[in-house]
């Protein structure tokens, strides 16, 4: 079987390298490595997606494929008062994010290795962000999306970044049916962020 950053524990040789990188005004230090996405360097759409995310600041947040860290840990910064899980299924990207959250002095987080939502399955959350393993397929990727409503609070809202050639109108379209209505909140270099809140259909 290929070595995907989506695998559960991959088999990539070891190419640990120190990334220091400034996300919304703060500095951060983080470790990557092979086998884990975008390990030598945050990539484009997280970028994107960090400088725009709205999180009121006691959210309980969900970062669904957080990799190494950079999007859930940016979240966590962001709600002092709030609580961020990270979770993703690959194995050597959790320890990585675990490691991270300890180097950048992050606290309100908690870090597992989980397929898709099944060790959160019985929790909640006001927001779910996620920049979705778009490799993995797009069955994978909506069922993010149809997990991520049944995860979410009333009220609660799905951000997600995704290419345009990689699949944004699909995914729209799929939110969409979800959620009722989906906002793309701003599109750069190819990039869509969308943004879906649970309780629209009841404000029609």
């Amino acid at each position: 079987m290929a070595d995907h950053y989506y695998s559960k524990r991959p088999e990539a040789v070891h190419e640990r390298r120190n990334l220091e990188t400034v996300l919304r005004g703060r500095t951060y230090h983080f470790a990557s490595d092979a086998g884990v996405f975008s390990k030598q360097g945050i990539d484009y759409g997280s970028r994107v997606l960090i400088e725009v995310m709205q999180l009121p600041v006691q959210a309980s947040v969900l970062d669904v494929g957080c990799g190494y860290g950079p999007i859930g840990l940016a979240a966590a910064a962001l709600v002092p008062e709030g609580h961020v899980t990270m979770i993703d299924i690959n194995e050597r990207a959790v320890e990585l994010a675990k490691e991270n959250a300890e180097r950048n002095g992050i606290t309100n987080v908690t870090i597992q290795q989980s397929d898709l939502f099944a060790e959160v399955k019985h929790e909640r959350f006001d927001v779910v962000l996620t920049n979705p393993p778009i490799r993995a397929g797009k069955e994978t990727v909506h069922a993010i999306f149809e997990l991520a409503y049944e995860h979410l609070n009333e009220g609660g809202a799905l951000w997600v970044v995704i290419q345009k050639k990689q699949g944004a109108p699909s995914a729209s379209a799929k939110i969409e049916t979800l959620f009722g209505s989906v906002e793309e909140v701003t599109k750069d270099k190819g990039y869509r962020i969308l943004k879906a809140e649970k309780n629209f259909r009841k404000k029609q």
